[in-house]
C-alpha cells in the first residue's frame, strides 16, 4: 500500500466514480521500510483543522495534526504508535470554532454502544472456505430458481448469540427448514437499538454487538457452506442526527443536503443524503461494494428507496422542493441508484440488489441500459398489503373484497417481484400474522397455513420473517427473543413443521418458480367467484409442466366444486394446509372437473391429461 493518498483514487473519490474509496479513506497499517505505519485519512473540505485523537495520545488534539491532500478537501497523517485495537476519533475544528470529534466515517469496527468511537481494525486475514458457493450463486439468485428467504433481526433471534454462535445454531435451522437464502436486518454499525440498525453510523463498520468483522465473515462463510445465500439490508437513504455521526460533519452539512426541505425526513428523525454530490455518491457506492466484496454477502436490499426518488416523500405539501423541472423526482437520487447499479455488477460478479420500494416508480427492475434504475428484484409492497388486509378481514366479508386476491395479477410481471411478509408487518400494533386471523385457534391456524400456500403459489420469490414460521402471537421486538417456547405445544410445532414442508415442495416444484416473470407461467381458471371466496390457478413451468393451485378463503366445505380446464385432465391432490389424509385421484372426461374443497384449504394438485369421453 501506497505511503501517502493515491492521486487517482483521490479523483475517482472527488469524481464520484470511486467504488473502493475504503481502500485509502479511513485508517490502514502501511508497511514502510519494514515499519508498520498507520495511516487516517477523512474528507472534511470545509474545516478549519482536523487532527486524529485517541487513546494512544491521551485525546490531545494537538498531537497527530493532519495535513490537506491538495485541493481533494482530504486530511491525512501517520502514526506508528498505534496498533490494532486503539480507539479514535477524528477532532474537527470549524471555521466557527466549535470543536466536533467524529467517529470515522470510513472506520472497518467500532465500540460496543453506548461507546461511539472508532477502533483501529484490519479486516483482512480471513480464510474463505466457499468459493464453490460464489461460484455458483448465479444460480442461486436467477429469476428461474427457487428463492425462500428466511428474514432475521440477528440480535433477538435467540438470547446471548453472537456472529459464531448465529452460525452454529441459525444456519442448520434455516437449512433444516428448507429456506433457500438468510435476509438479515442492517449489520453496518448504529447506536440505537430501536432503530432495528436503519439508522446507521458507521457504513462500513460491521457492528460490534455481536463480534469482530472476522466473526461476520465466519457467519456468512457458514452461510455459504450449507448452501444458504446471505442478504443484508443496506441504508443509502438516510442516515442518524447523532453527534459522532456524518451529520454536520465538518460543521456544514456535507453528508447531508444543506436545505432542510431536503435534508429533514421528519417522520424518521433522520437526515437524507445528498445526492448530488461527487464524493456522496463514492462514499454510498464504496459501501456497497465493501459489503458485497470484502464480506461475501450476496445480495443488498436496498431500503426505503421511494424516500430516495421522490423529493416530496413524507413532507408535506409546502416543505419539499421541486427538481429543475417543477417534478416531485430526485434526478441525482436516480443518477445514483443507477451509479450504483452499473458500478454493484460491474464489480461484483453475480451479486444481486433488491429494492424496497412503495411505489409504482417505472422501471426498477429494468436494467440501467434499457433506461431503468438496474435492480434485480423488488418488494412487492402492494400485494403484500392487499393480500394482508384481506386475510384480516372476518371470512363473511372477504366477497366484498375479492379484488385484493386478483388484482396484484394486473401487475404481477411489471417486475421482478419478491412477496414479503417481512417484520414492518409484525409490529406497532399491526399484529402477528396469525394474530391477524379471526376465528377460533382452530381456524386462525388453518388460515395461516392457506396464507402461506397463497404466498408461495403466486409468482415472484418468498420472504418469511422470523418467528411467522411458527405462528408466534405477540408482535415482534427487538429487545427480547423470539418465543421459542410455544414450540412445545403441538398446533405451533406442526406449523413449524408445515412450514418445512412447503419449503421442500416449492424447491422441488418447478412450476412454482421456473416461470414468474410472464403470463406464460400463470393461467386463471377461477377468477370471479367472489360469492365463494375461492380462486384457482395453474402454474406452469417452461417446459409445460402444470400444477392446479385452489384457494378457500372461507370456512365453508364444497363436496364437489368445478373448475373449467379447458381438456379432459387427471389431477392428484400433492400437499394441502388441511387435509393431511392420503390423497386422491381425480379424472375427468370432460373439460371440467368436480373436486372437494375443505374449509380455509389451500391446496396443489398435479395435472396430467386425461382422456376425453
Amino acid at each position: 500500500m501506497r505511503m501517502h493518498l493515491d492521486d487517482n483514487e483521490l479523483y475517482l473519490f472527488n469524481t464520484g466514480k470511486s467504488a473502493y474509496a475504503y481502500r485509502s479513506l479511513g485508517c490502514h497499517a502501511i508497511v514502510n521500510d519494514g515499519k508498520t505505519v498507520y495511516r487516517f485519512a477523512v474528507w472534511a473540505p470545509n474545516a478549519k483543522e482536523v487532527s486524529v485523537v485517541g487513546d494512544f495520545n491521551g485525546w490531545d488534539t494537538q498531537k497527530d495534526k493532519m495535513h490537506r491532500c491538495g485541493t481533494s478537501g482530504v486530511w491525512e497523517v501517520f502514526n506508528d504508535k498505534v496498533v490494532q485495537g486503539c480507539i479514535y476519533k477524528y477532532a474537527i475544528l470549524t471555521h466557527s470554532g466549535e470543536m466536533l470529534y467524529k467517529a470515522d466515517p470510513f472506520a472497518f469496527y467500532s465500540e460496543k454502544r453506548p461507546a461511539t468511537a472508532s477502533v483501529i481494525w484490519d479486516i483482512g486475514g480471513y480464510e474463505w472456505n466457499d468459493a464453490k458457493y460464489i461460484r455458483g450463486r448465479k444460480k442461486a439468485f436467477s429469476f428461474s430458481s427457487p428463492i425462500s428467504i428466511y428474514e432475521v433481526h440477528l440480535t433477538s433471534w435467540k438470547n446471548g448469540m453472537n456472529y459464531r454462535s448465529l452460525a452454529d445454531e441459525l444456519v442448520p435451522y434455516v437449512k433444516e427448514m428448507g429456506y433457500t437464502h438468510i435476509e438479515i436486518m442492517p449489520i453496518t454499525e448504529f447506536p440505537y437499538d430501536g432503530s432495528w440498525g436503519y439508522q446507521v453510523t458507521g457504513y462500513f463498520s460491521i457492528t460490534s454487538r455481536l463480534g469482530t468483522p472476522q466473526d461476520f465473515m465466519y457467519f456468512v462463510d457458514v452461510c455459504h457452506q450449507n448452501g444458504i445465500g446471505v442478504i443484508a439490508d443496506w441504508v443509502p437513504a438516510h442516515f442518524t442526527r447523532d453527534a459522532h455521526g456524518l451529520r454536520r460533519f465538518d460543521g456544514t452539512p456535507l453528508f447531508e443536503y444543506g436545505d432542510s426541505r431536503m435534508s429533514d425526513q421528519i417522520g424518521w428523525g433522520t437526515l437524507v443524503f445528498d445526492y448530488g454530490k461527487s464524493e456522496v455518491q463514492s462514499f454510498l457506492i464504496s459501501s456497497a461494494v465493501f459489503l458485497l466484496k470484502e464480506c461475501h454477502i450476496d445480495a443488498l436490499r436496498v431500503d426505503a428507496v421511494s424516500c430516495m426518488l421522490y423529493r416530496d416523500y413524507g413532507r408535506d405539501k409546502d416543505k419539499w422542493i421541486p427538481n429543475i423541472y417543477g417534478g416531485r423526482e430526485n434526478l441525482e437520487a436516480i443518477d445514483f441508484i443507477k451509479n450504483l447499479s452499473v458500478a454493484v455488477h460491474r464489480e461484483c460478479a453475480n451479486a444481486v440488489l433488491i429494492a424496497e420500494e412503495s411505489t409504482a416508480f417505472p422501471g426498477v427492475t429494468t436494467p440501467v441500459e434499457y433506461g431503468g434504475l438496474g435492480f434485480d428484484m423488488k418488494w412487492n409492497m402492494g400485494w403484500m398489503n392487499d393480500t394482508l388486509k384481506y386475510m384480516s378481514y372476518d371470512s363473511v366479508y372477504r366477497k366484498y373484497h375479492h379484488e385484493a386476491v386478483t388484482f396484484p395479477m394486473c401487475y404481477a410481471f411489471s417486475e421482478k417481484y419478491i412477496l414479503p411478509f417481512s417484520h414492518d408487518e409484525v409490529v406497532h400494533g399491526k399484529h402477528s400474522l396469525i394474530g391477524r386471523m379471526v376465528g377460533s385457534y382452530e381456524d386462525k391456524f388453518k388460515q395461516l397455513r392457506l396464507l402461506f400456500m397463497y404466498q408461495y403459489a403466486q409468482p415472484g420469490k418468498k420472504l418469511m420473517f422470523m418467528g411467522c414460521e411458527f405462528a408466534q402471537f405477540i408482535e415482534w421486538a427487538y429487545m427480547q427473543p423470539l418465543d421459542w417456547l410455544l414450540l412445545d405445544y403441538e398446533a405451533h410445532e406442526n406449523m413449524r413443521s408445515f412450514v418445512r414442508e412447503l419449503n421442500k415442495f416449492y424447491k422441488k416444484s418447478t412450476p412454482l418458480y421456473d416461470d414468474d416473470s410472464s403470463w406464460d407461467g400463470f393461467e386463471w381458471v377461477s377468477v370471479d367467484d367472489k360469492q365463494h371466496s375461492v380462486i384457482a390457478f395453474i402454474r406452469r413451468d417452461k417446459k409445460g409442466k402444470e400444477l392446479l393451485c385452489v384457494f378457500n378463503f372461507t370456512p365453508v366445505e364444497h363436496e364437489s366444486y368445478r373448475l373449467y380446464l379447458r381438456r379432459p385432465v387427471k389431477i392428484k391432490k400433492l400437499i394441502s394446509g388441511v387435509d393431511l389424509r392420503k390423497p386422491t385421484v381425480i379424472k375427468s372426461t370432460e373439460d371440467y372437473i368436480d373436486i372437494r374443497i375443505l374449509p380455509y384449504e389451500g391446496a396443489y394438485y398435479s395435472i396430467t391429461e386425461g382422456e376425453r369421453a
